[in-house]
């Protein structure tokens, strides 16, 4: 059996035109776009042009962009700026964001002693946006975190919404938006986000480049110390070649964004209709079998297995080359349940394994209807 990958929440497969530009800048641009010479000069050209590229699909400025080494980077760049540099006296976050947005609010309220404060969520890890507003009344000076799309139940933030209410109530606003950017377009212009964050490997580029979104005047400053790199915002020498395999990744991600999204959706349709007809009493979390509400690019499906069972299903899909995963690749090392689940779900229904499949351009319906029979003959078997 051919592999399968179905684990493109964690990461995704790289273009082949996105491997070219790389290996092109490589071996043509190998000098420090820092340097005044011809060789340092042909990078920083490239550099800039990729900043700009980039900026041109969020209707943003090529100044608001900050290259960094992952989302990671991006999101504590933002947050940690926020607090330690803009008088930020507390942060309201979700307990179902990413661990990068979590552990950072949890590191810097134990540091400055400022307030975190979680905002509520109904059983399908929708945000309470009347408690929100409720908890930004008193006019504390606020960071606001939450993301745009859920990397374990796939649950769309409404963006506009939160950034309005942030904005009427003088808070700033972040966004981990690793899970949408290169999936979604959004207009900096008509949105007021004030920080978001960015990873390539999400979206088809290379690991270990992203970039944080900074919007003009907001006044972050550096967290990586060192030399003068990004306008004084981030030290370290650039990664060109990854820095333009990612503008390339971004390029052809919203090219073809339309004709992705539509092939991409029609998979998760026919994956949740055939788990439907296949296994009766399948239920899927937070709001990821809902077309309209969730990312078309993942589904999180708890069994009507017993925990003891779960192992050997993930072993049964593995031995098949299928690849899927319990949740966050992040944390896919811990042996506790997903933080997202544990949210959302009762006790009772924590007692069911669940199993998150995130799908790609690169997928087939077959690779869908394979997956579903494997997992239909195990829970039949």
């Amino acid at each position: 059996m051919n592999p399968i990958y179905l684990d493109n929440a964690a990461t995704t497969q790289i273009r082949p035109e996105v491997v070219e530009t790389m290996t092109r800048v490589l071996s043509d641009t190998f000098g420090n776009a820092s340097s005044t010479h011809s060789f340092g000069r042909s990078a920083k050209a490239i550099l800039e042009q990729c900043r700009k590229t980039i900026a041109s699909y969020f209707n943003a400025q090529a100044s608001e962009i900050i290259f960094t080494s992952g989302g990671t980077e991006a999101d504590n760049l933002a947050m940690r700026s926020a607090v330690r540099d803009l008088d930020v006296v507390r942060i309201i976050t979700s307990k179902i964001e990413h661990h990068a947005v979590l552990h950072t609010a949890e590191a810097l309220a134990s540091e400055y002693q400022i307030d975190l404060v979680f905002v509520n969520l109904n059983d399908k890890g929708q945000v309470d946006l009347t408690h929100l507003e409720d908890l930004l009344i008193d006019g504390k000076k606020t960071l606001v975190s939450l993301m745009h799309i859920n990397n374990e139940i796939g649950n769309i933030l409404p963006l506009q919404a939160v950034a309005e209410l942030c904005k009427t109530h003088d808070a700033l606003f972040h966004s981990d938006m690793v899970q949408s950017v290169g999936h979604f377009k959004v207009d900096m212009e008509a949105v007021p986000v004030d920080f978001f964050a960015a990873s390539a490997h999400k979206f088809h580029g290379p690991k270990g480049v992203g970039f944080c979104y900074a919007r003009k005047h907001s006044g972050l400053r550096a967290s990586i110390l060192g030399g003068e790199q990004e306008r004084g915002v981030r030290a370290g020498t650039e990664s060109i070649h990854n820095i333009a395999g990612m503008d390339k990744a971004l390029e052809l991600s919203y090219a073809e964004l339309e004709t992705e999204r539509d092939y991409i959706l029609s998979l998760k349709r026919h994956f949740i209709d055939s788990l439907r007809v296949q296994v009766p009493d399948i239920q899927f979390n937070g709001l990821s079998s809902n077309l309209d509400e969730s990312t078309y690019t993942l589904v999180n499906v708890r069994l009507p297995i017993g925990a003891d069972r779960a192992s050997l299903l993930q072993f049964q899909l593995d031995l098949k080359g299928i690849a899927c995963s319990k949740g966050s690749a992040c944390q896919s090392g811990s042996v506790g349940q997903s933080h997202v689940l544990e949210a959302i779900l009762s006790e009772a229904e924590l007692q069911n394994p669940s199993l998150r499949f995130s799908f790609s351009k690169f997928n087939t319906k077959d690779e869908i209807e394979t997956t579903v029979q494997v997992i239909s003959d195990f829970l039949n078997a």
